[in-house]
């Protein structure tokens, strides 16, 4: 692949990456919820938006590297882990469908006791890295992904699923007194599970579609 080629794809293969990692990390949970409460406070909350963006940043990169490495020279194994990846999408998106029809709220209205610095990115780290989840999306799937894409765009992946991270996380952050509101209204969330549900369809049939190009 030239550089023109490289230049040319570099801009799908990021927007592919921001809207996994955005359909992946857009949900009502734990980890968004304290961020969020973070902001309310107006507490650390640069401090816990940079721990939690970059430490979704290593662990997306070591993913897509790690993958890129232990699939290189296997490609039953990484068609195989694309048609895992693309059935985990498809079953992801149906039950984001499936909750856009049910009525959910992120509660935020129980704000607690100011933390210091170290006990508030102390509980980040719990949040983000005592999550199983987080290491089945971001290392395996994420990183199968992100390896199945020509190594010179391989990076552009990994950029393009960290900055969805950075913006999710500085949106929830920094924008707390305004997200607040909206987030705590259930038909909020229901739209959004509605357009994650059908974004994770179009990411699964691209992966299909590129498996089917490869054969």
């Amino acid at each position: 692949m030239n550089w023109n080629d490289t230049l040319s794809g570099a801009g799908p293969v990021f927007a592919q990456g921001l809207f996994l990692s955005l359909g992946l990390i857009v949900a009502i949970g734990a980890q968004n919820a304290f961020v969020l409460r973070q902001g309310l406070r107006r507490e650390h909350v640069g401090s816990v938006v940079a721990f939690c963006a970059v430490a979704d940043a290593v662990l997306i990169t070591a993913g897509v590297f790690g993958m890129a490495q232990a699939l290189g020279d296997r490609p039953m194994l990484a068609r195989g882990l694309a048609l895992g990846g693309a059935a985990f999408l498809a079953v992801y998106g149906w039950r984001a469908l499936q909750r856009a029809r049910q009525i959910s709220a992120l509660d935020v209205t129980s704000v607690g006791q100011g933390l210091s610095r170290g006990a508030a990115l102390a509980q980040a780290a719990g949040f983000t890295l005592l999550n199983p989840h987080v290491y089945l999306d971001t290392v395996l799937l994420v990183g199968s992904i992100g390896a199945q894409q020509p190594p010179p765009l391989q990076v552009w992946f990994a950029i393009g699923a960290s900055t969805a991270s950075l913006l999710w996380f500085s949106a929830l952050g920094f924008g707390a007194r305004w997200l607040a509101p909206w987030f705590a209204r259930p038909r909020a969330w229901q739209v959004l599970d509605a357009l994650i549900g059908l974004t994770m369809w179009v990411l699964s049939a691209l992966l299909v579609r590129h498996v089917v190009n490869g054969l």
